[in-house]
């Protein structure tokens, strides 16, 4: 029977595991190769079934070095997403371990009566007893964590890596009492007090509930940069249709212009200037790019129209027919952030110096983005934003890195000749 048992505490605590490996491979994705994957399913067990007992600074600070090991090891994403990871499931963890211990312990030795020093033994009983109440412990610890798994999956999907890393130190200095309160209340409290207890509660409750807030965080950035987009694309669409109905009435009136320029024949100057006026009519309808991709088509009218106003040489060579496996809110980040940067670093050159050239197309199975623009002789990498609203768009080329790895990409940038060069190549499934 007690083998029996046995057995079964070691299924419980693999099904544990998984569970446990689950949650944390949702909220920050693991690294792709196949090897890697398998290393960490191993490695994660033993982190997530660490026993923690009062005043066990061994236990506390071994878990919370082998949980940090593993996260940088073995999971993708920027440093502080990681740290957002250790700092939210590390006290839950940590919580749920003790409690199982300890009220396991408590009931043990209430029914029992048994000694707690080893040297006077056990009995037979007592010892299926003990097998007993471990296993019905793990087993609340599997059916605690599934339910809280079944509870938090959709909000752990729906956590994205576009946050900026101030919002992500935001949520850091929120979870970061409960890290600090679990810890310094298992070490130094005194055993059999429950004051640990409520403590305990507090950190699960504040580890779930912060899975909830950066979720929500998430929800919100892409209900509004879905309002923009909506916005983006009825602007466009108004000029658009404004802009085809200018064309159409030239068209209808081409037979009178050609008649004026005929007549003007021999007067050059009246000639330039009439052709200059049709060109001046037609100019907008020029800046309308069909790059294979609807949204990538008003985001670049927009840059374009932006260029315009600001007296530079635009050009973009776009063809973006396989990039469908983009989400929009990337294709915003990487063309964007890189166009935005560019025509800030032409506002410093004259005029007549002002250069931006885009192009994208595919290279076989690679997608491959190139954005340059003209300098200044003393131009320098910056990694800060310029715009006034920091909180917000945090670091330009960081972005840009951030939503090219997250297609597996890499992301090059190169100054020569009075030339900065940002290359993006990204594999095509």
């Amino acid at each position: 029977m007690i083998q029996f048992l046995e057995i079964l505490a070691f299924v419980i605590d693999v099904c544990y595991a998984i569970v446990f490996f689950c949650m944390i491979q949702t909220f920050l994705p693991l690294r792709k190769n196949l090897l890697l994957r398998m290393m960490a399913f191993v490695a994660s067990a033993p982190i997530s079934a660490a026993i923690i007992y009062s005043n066990d600074l061994a236990g506390l600070l071994g878990t919370l070095l082998g949980f940090c090991v593993y996260i940088s090891l073995f999971h993708r994403g920027q440093w502080v997403e990681k740290l957002t990871a250790v700092l939210i499931f590390y006290p839950p963890l940590i919580a749920v371990n003790y409690l199982m211990m300890d009220i396991g312990r408590r009931c043990f030795f209430g029914i029992t009566r048994a000694p707690s020093k080893l040297e006077f033994g056990w009995t037979w009983e007592q010892q299926l007893m003990n097998n007993v109440i471990y296993t019905l412990s793990l087993l609340l610890r599997l059916l605690f964590w599934t339910a809280a798994w079944r509870f938090l999956r959709k909000y752990l999907c729906q956590v994205t890596s576009n946050l900026t890393t101030k919002m992500w130190l935001i949520v850091d200095s929120l979870m970061l009492a409960s890290f600090v309160a679990i810890f310094t209340i298992i070490y130094f409290l005194p055993e059999n007090m429950l004051v640990a207890y409520p403590i305990c509660g507090a950190s699960i409750f504040s580890g779930f509930g912060c899975i909830y807030l950066v979720s929500y965080i998430c929800n919100s950035m892409q209900t509004a940069y879905r309002a923009q987009e909506l916005e983006r694309q009825q602007a466009y669409y108004t000029d658009r249709m404004r802009d085809e109905e200018r064309v159409r009435s030239i068209y209808h009136d081409l037979k009178n212009h050609l008649l004026v320029l005929q007549a003007q024949m021999g007067n050059e100057q009246m000639v330039q200037e009439s052709i200059q006026g049709l060109q001046n009519q037609i100019r907008e309808y020029e800046n309308y790019y069909h790059t294979g991709n609807a949204f990538l088509d008003i985001l670049i009218r927009d840059k374009a129209k932006t260029a315009q106003k600001e007296q530079i040489d635009f050009s973009a060579v776009i063809s973006f027919e396989d990039g469908d496996f983009m989400e929009p809110l990337d294709i915003s980040t990487i063309f964007g952030n890189a166009i935005d940067n560019a025509i800030e670093a032409s506002r410093q050159l004259s005029k007549e110096q002002r250069l931006i050239t885009v192009r994208a197309n595919r290279v076989r199975d690679m997608l491959m983005i190139i954005v340059e623009n003209t300098v200044s002789s003393d131009f320098t990498l910056s990694k800060g934003t310029t715009k006034k609203d920091t909180f917000m768009h945090g670091f330009g080329l960081s972005n840009i890195r951030n939503a090219v790895q997250k297609y597996d990409g890499q992301c090059s940038t190169k100054v020569e000749n009075g030339m900065f060069r940002l290359q993006i190549m990204m594999p095509i499934d």
